[in-house]
């Protein structure tokens, strides 16, 4: 049976399906008639083959206690292979309900309160959300923009903020969200050595791997022998199959003393198998999803494409940061010389858009938004074309 969902100029209402993309503008705070094109899901039908498999499991009719078997592992070793060429061992998975639930189990097993954890806003939120709420600190090596219009890393701050907070945990986010870069193999390889060398632990956010546009995806733990011992790598079939409600990543721990006790965090926490369906879609994606896989990409690579083009024709003031990784793009207003609460106004109540606002990345995000561009793209059009009246007035 062939792929069945490559549409992706079909839009489907989302609407009063407990969409959190959807149905919760006016409790977050916004009106209700806006175009929501903000949290990282996409506005795509998954792949059939997934739909047929749940379906199938879903027929069974019993959801007792279920835990993943070879042929769940074999198929998560064969993706990461094929398309990162990284061979990975069974005994280094541990599955969680999420990257993010990830990231603070590696806070509680790897530092102690009041210590600080090295971070490079502006960055995903949620980072600086979970070190702060397990009573941890915040330290940033930021990253700057240059003018090849691409962020970049201080490796001289990097080790600086290292030395001078006695940094145990760094959070990397690779490809980074939200200013879209793939971090090159040499750009790794420098801040693992720096890490390496101060034994800082390494917890390698690559939820969005399987989003690369410019550039490769180098899996950090992959890039020398030696960084297996201190890293801890974060992957999701969620991003590239649209399965966030699944509650499912793979985490991958290489060395032994850290998956330890990273588990211990886990069961202190009630956490061991995770639900069936979540399982079940995982395993039917890495197995059979690669039709619907390369169609998307290629369908959200000429979104991109597009949107490059209107942004630099349309919209006077407004520059899109080049776009090397993930579906979220870093649009950049300061030009315009709008202060923070035009700019809000402009975007929620002159464009009727509901996006991400860059400050909560960090304050380095102010005057920037973060924009979807997951989505089909009359949809996309529809978005850009609110953008440019909203300007005009």
């Amino acid at each position: 049976m062939a792929e069945r969902n490559l549409d992706f100029d079909k839009v489907r209402n989302r609407k009063n399906t407990s969409c959190l993309k959807c149905d919760f503008a006016k409790k977050r705070g916004m009106p209700e008639d806006v175009l929501p094109l903000w949290v990282a899901d996409m506005d795509f039908e998954t792949s059939s083959y997934i739909e047929d498999a749940l379906v199938e499991r879903a027929g069974h009719g019993i959801f007792g206690y279920s835990e993943a078997q070879a042929p769940y592992f074999e198929a998560v070793r064969e993706w990461m292979k094929k398309h990162h060429g990284w061979n990975v061992k069974e005994k280094w998975l541990v599955k969680t309900p999420g990257v993010v639930f990830a990231l603070a189990m590696a806070v509680k097993a790897y530092t102690k309160p009041e210590d600080s954890v090295l971070l490079q806003l502006p960055v995903y939120y949620p980072f600086s959300q979970v070190i702060e709420d397990n009573g941890r600190k915040v330290v940033s090596n930021t990253l700057y923009l240059g003018e090849d219009n691409r962020y970049h890393m201080d490796f001289a701050d990097f080790e600086e903020k290292i030395i001078e907070n006695h940094i145990k945990l760094f959070f990397l986010c690779s490809p980074h969200n939200p200013v879209g870069r793939v971090w090159t193999r040499e750009e790794l390889a420098r801040l693992g050595d720096i890490c390496l060398k101060h034994q800082v632990i390494v917890v390698s956010d690559e939820i969005h791997q399987d989003f690369v546009f410019q550039g490769k995806h180098q899996v950090f733990a992959d890039l020398k022998k030696e960084y297996e011992e201190i890293c801890v790598i974060c992957t999701s079939p969620s991003k590239t199959f649209n399965l966030a409600s699944m509650m499912m990543s793979n985490i991958f721990i290489p060395d032994r003393k850290l998956r330890r006790k990273f588990c211990r965090e886990l069961d202190a926490a009630g956490i061991s198998q995770l639900g069936i369906m979540g399982l079940v879609a995982c395993e039917a994606a890495y197995r059979k999803g690669e039709v619907w896989y390369q169609a998307m990409l290629s369908y959200i690579a000429e979104n991109l494409a597009f949107m490059k083009a209107y942004v630099e024709n349309n919209l006077p003031g407004v520059r899109m940061t080049e776009h090397e990784g993930t579906y979220l793009v870093w649009l950049d207003f300061r030009g315009t010389g709008l202060s923070f609460p035009e700019l809000k106004n402009l975007i929620v109540n002159k464009g009727k858009l509901w996006l991400d606002s860059g400050e909560i990345f960090g304050a380095q995000g102010r005057g920037f938004q973060r924009l979807n561009a997951a989505c089909p793209r009359s949809v996309l059009s529809e978005a850009l074309e609110r953008l440019k009246r909203a300007l005009q007035e």
